[in-house]
């Protein structure tokens, strides 16, 4: 029996299996123009069963780093989860420009962070899949 929701990294791409109300399973893929979790049920034997280079485990926290890296990565717009990414990357600037590893503290605040911008993407993708209006706009860095 696979526990669910179970987190993968997936050629570089986030995936997530979850369980279906029928008892099967189901998995979604980080979709790198979008910043959503597409529907992509045809990896799931791959990732439960044919664990190779390109595919690991993760656990849940791993999961929302990887995610939001990514997404931080190929997304660019104006907004609240904008300012957040902008926060870690001057984070990462002044540990670079001082020639030293991020501290123990930083890491647990861009940890903190990606786990607020996770939620807050979660939180805007529920209120698009409801109907309402998008509260901010993004555009991807492969889509131009």
């Amino acid at each position: 029996m696979v526990q669910t929701p179970a987190y993968f990294e997936y050629f570089a791409h986030s995936y997530v299996v979850d369980s279906t109300p029928d008892g099967g399973l189901t998995g979604r893929i980080l979709n790198w123009k979008t910043g959503a979790f597409d529907d992509d049920p045809e990896h799931v034997t791959d990732v439960l069963f044919d664990h190779g280079p390109d595919i690991r485990s993760l656990d849940r926290e791993r999961f929302i780093r990887r995610t939001e890296e990514q997404r931080q990565r190929y997304l660019r717009g104006d907004g609240p989860i904008f300012a957040l990414y902008q926060t870690i990357d001057a984070l990462w600037d002044a540990a670079k420009e001082e020639n030293r590893r991020i501290t123990k503290e930083e890491r647990a605040l861009i940890d903190s962070l990606y786990r607020r911008t996770f939620r807050m993407w979660e939180d805007e993708f529920a209120r698009r899949a409801a109907g309402e209006p998008p509260t901010f706009t993004f555009t991807s860095v492969l889509a131009r």
